[in-house]
């Protein structure tokens, strides 16, 4: 099979400034051999030179034998410094472009730290740099939550796969028998890779736009009402006092009851989690700009860490506080929370400071009938 070989940058060049040394020789050399000559003859003849004499024969053709002389030294002239430009562009294209090769070839081998310095070739080149330097960075990050997100993966199965294992060789080997705390415990780390699994399909469901929707017009009021009941126990069983405030906004907000209801749950379990016996989270509406409505979960709790808040959206993220896996959850709750509001057409955010709680609020469109009045 033939291969086929590209010109180089140089031939590329070269090509080009022959076109236009060619086309400039046509033109100069139809001006030369059509044009010069009659209007050189009819100068000859006002200065007083006869038609047909020898002195006029031997000036036009003293005219055309420089024309010829002056366009073949401007041919070679220009040829010359064809090459030499055409050389010299290609080697300052030729060494930021190798640059960028290098880095792509060092990035496809798993360098993803790879970057380029500034090529200094001219605006567009540097633009070019900066756009692979861009991708670089954010495929790095991908990188790392991706190996980041395999650890933490592995470690969620490994527990429950691990106590399934002892058990049924214990119960082959006879060590110990069905009774029903070795069925409880059983089920409960299958209902917990089960959860795990479910989990990791929904939020994948929605990063990918995959989840379909039921949306229906909902009561502000009667939403959070609906979840806060759902959750009340466990907060009175911590000690924590929930409280509800729809606020002053009332209206509707067209949104699927479930799919809502499992995002401010994930939230109230998160703030349940991280809010100590005495405090307190209160879940709460607004109307803070014109068709915008603010969800808004706050709690009294030990709060997230600077460092923490870019990623705790994350999946499988945990910070030293704010997600802790000896305390319950799998990483992935906010992780789901927001691919959810998203898939809603708004945005989960959150403030917080380490020691002073946390607020996560869910900035959701009104329906269009409430957009004037708010």
């Amino acid at each position: 099979m033939s291969r086929r070989h590209g010109h180089g940058l140089a031939s590329r060049f070269l090509a080009a400034q022959l076109l236009v040394v060619a086309v400039s020789l046509l033109a100069a050399l139809a001006v030369a051999v059509v044009a010069g000559p009659p209007i050189f003859h009819t100068h000859l003849l006002m200065a007083g030179r006869s038609e047909g004499s020898a002195a006029l024969l031997h000036a036009e053709q003293a005219y055309r034998d420089a024309n010829l002389i002056v366009l073949a030294v401007a041919l070679g002239t220009a040829l010359v410094c064809a090459l030499l430009i055409s050389t010299w562009c290609a080697r300052r294209i030729r060494r930021p472009l190798g640059r960028l090769s290098s880095a792509a070839l060092a990035m496809a081998g798993g360098s993803y730290d790879t970057r380029v310095p500034p090529l200094e070739a001219g605006t567009e080149m540097d633009a070019v740099a900066g756009a692979f330097n861009t991708m670089a960075s954010r495929l790095q990050r991908t990188e790392t939550t991706r190996r980041r997100m395999l650890s933490d993966l592995a470690h969620e199965l490994r527990t429950p796969v691990s106590v399934l294992t002892v058990y049924v060789d214990a119960l082959q080997d006879g060590v110990t028998s069905w009774d029903g705390p070795t069925a409880e415990l059983m089920s409960g780390q299958l209902r917990r890779l089960g959860r795990l699994v479910e989990d990791i399909g929904d939020v994948s469901r929605a990063q990918e736009g995959h989840l379909t929707l039921d949306r229906t017009e909902l009561a502000v009021d009667e939403l959070l009402e609906e979840v806060a009941e759902a959750h009340r126990g466990a907060f009175t069983a911590k000690g924590i006092t929930l409280e509800v405030d729809a606020g002053d906004c009332g209206g509707s907000v067209e949104v699927d009851r479930q799919r809502m209801g499992q995002v401010l749950g994930n939230l109230l379990t998160n703030a349940l989690r991280h809010t100590p016996p005495g405090g307190t989270v209160t879940l709460h509406a607004t109307s803070h700009r014109p068709g915008r409505l603010a969800l808004m979960v706050a709690d009294t709790g030990e709060g997230i860490g600077a460092e923490h808040l870019p990623q705790i959206f994350e999946r499988f993220y945990r910070g030293d506080t704010a997600r802790d896996r000896d305390h319950g959850g799998s990483g992935i709750g906010l992780a789901i929370a927001r691919a959810l509001v998203e898939a809603h057409g708004g945005t989960l955010s959150a403030v917080s400071g380490s020691g002073r709680g946390a607020v996560f609020t869910i900035d959701l469109p009104r329906p269009q009938t409430h957009t004037a009045g708010g």
